[in-house]
């Protein structure tokens, strides 16, 4: 990629988030994000259809880099869904960040709807027989949207605490579903 095309996409979206840090997105306006940008109209329309289209670019690229740090050597399923949710909590506190600025407010259910379509694709790319398993799915819903939640709502705790708890609540409810 061209070096200016290349600084020009770093400024819109330095300027997005910039902008997108103090206030909800459909606040933000064109000129503005190209005034903190220091580029014109016609130039962010090169690169984006509009600031939504922008939002969701750096969207997908943080739930794929979520996805992405999750390790993907061990084997998921069903019976060791404590340390999938460990994993999934370890990424969520690498992008604590990016989430905090793209998915908050109202967006914060949409990360934890992208993350389990996404999550179970894969699982169940290896698993085939656990996507009609609604016992699976349920749990790995529970999992997913719960670590999420959990860990999104109590960041003031300390890290490895929230983790852990998080990783033992899911290792006692699979014990209740598999004794």
């Amino acid at each position: 990629m061209d070096i200016r095309i290349e600084k020009t996409e770093k400024a819109i979206r330095n300027a997005f988030l910039a902008l997108r840090s103090k206030k909800p997105l459909e606040k933000i306006t064109i000129k503005e994000l190209c005034q903190e940008a220091c580029i014109n109209k016609s130039t962010f329309y090169a690169h984006y259809e509009d600031i939504y289209a922008l939002s969701e670019a750096l969207e997908k690229e943080t739930v794929t880099s979520i996805i992405k740090s999750i390790s993907h050597e061990q084997e998921y399923t069903p019976h060791n869904l404590d340390t999938f949710t460990r994993e999934l909590c370890l990424a969520f506190a690498s992008h604590v960040p990016i989430i905090n600025i793209l998915f908050s407010g109202k967006e914060q259910g949409y990360l934890a709807n992208c993350l389990e379509k996404e999550l179970k694709k894969i699982i169940f790319q290896k698993y085939p027989e656990y996507e009609k398993d609604a016992e699976a799915n349920i749990f790995l819903s529970f999992c997913i949207q719960g670590a999420h939640h959990a860990y999104l709502n109590n960041q003031s705790a300390d890290a490895d605490t929230l983790i852990r708890v998080i990783e033992n609540i899911v290792k006692a409810l699979s014990y209740l579903s598999n004794p």
